[in-house]
């Protein structure tokens, strides 16, 4: 399986996502600059944490425009895996991936934590190592974590199981059903503000993030089954 990990001026996890997915998973990993149009050579696009040139307009909104994003909306169209965390998730939304938007954080402050989250959905490439229900912890890092979506989205992503995880207790950002992370539809787009690649070596303390990468390997071994 290969990944790759997308870069746009300002991206700073993009090497803690290479680290696991390269170093850990030792799957094939390539940083793919913002202006490349060819991503043909990819089975999983991540659109990493950190920050995309643009931000001071809106999160995400203008690095939606670049020539990677185009690339990526179309891989996704063909049932491809797309990961966005954090900052990637903000992309997603404002790229039409997924629905809703980030908006700054209930108090307006930024946040840097670990924190519980629920998982809510295991019959997905994503989750399916965990149990549903699992409570699991990970760091998160953002100013502008707060879900947002109007009624009827936010009852169509309930009514269709589109939530994947929740904050458990503490809600860190005053997002709506204390959502902290959404899928597509066909379930191949996944965006959430935690950080897994953060808690996917024991160096760091914790690994409970490394099952959401491990789970996309289990996909590519049926695959050539």
């Amino acid at each position: 399986m290969k990944f790759g990990v997308l870069v746009f001026p300002g991206s700073n996890c993009d090497r803690d996502v290479a680290y696991v997915t390269r170093d850990i998973l030792k799957q094939p990993t390539r940083m793919v600059w913002h202006e490349e149009t060819d991503i043909s050579d990819l089975d999983v696009v991540v659109i990493p944490g950190g920050f995309s040139y643009g931000d001071y307009l809106r999160c995400g909104a203008i690095a939606r425009f670049s020539p990677v994003m185009q690339a990526t909306v179309e891989h996704a169209n063909k049932g491809k895996l797309v990961l966005g965390i954090c900052n990637g998730f903000q992309v997603l939304t404002e790229a039409g991936l997924l629905p809703g938007a980030l908006v700054r954080n209930r108090g307006l402050h930024f946040v840097c934590d670990r924190i519980s989250l629920r998982v809510e959905r295991t019959n997905l490439p994503w989750t399916q190592l965990y149990q549903k229900g699992e409570v699991i912890t990970l760091p998160i890092a953002h100013g502008e974590g707060n879900y947002y979506a109007d009624a009827d989205t936010l009852a169509q992503l309930e009514d269709s199981d589109r939530v994947l995880f929740r904050y458990q207790g503490e809600n860190p950002n005053g997002s709506l059903n204390n959502i902290a992370g959404i899928c597509n539809i066909k379930g191949n787009v996944l965006g959430m503000m935690p950080h897994p690649e953060r808690a996917s070596d024991s160096m760091l303390g914790s690994t409970d993030g490394l099952k959401l990468f491990e789970g996309l390997l289990k996909v590519a071994v049926a695959a050539m089954v």
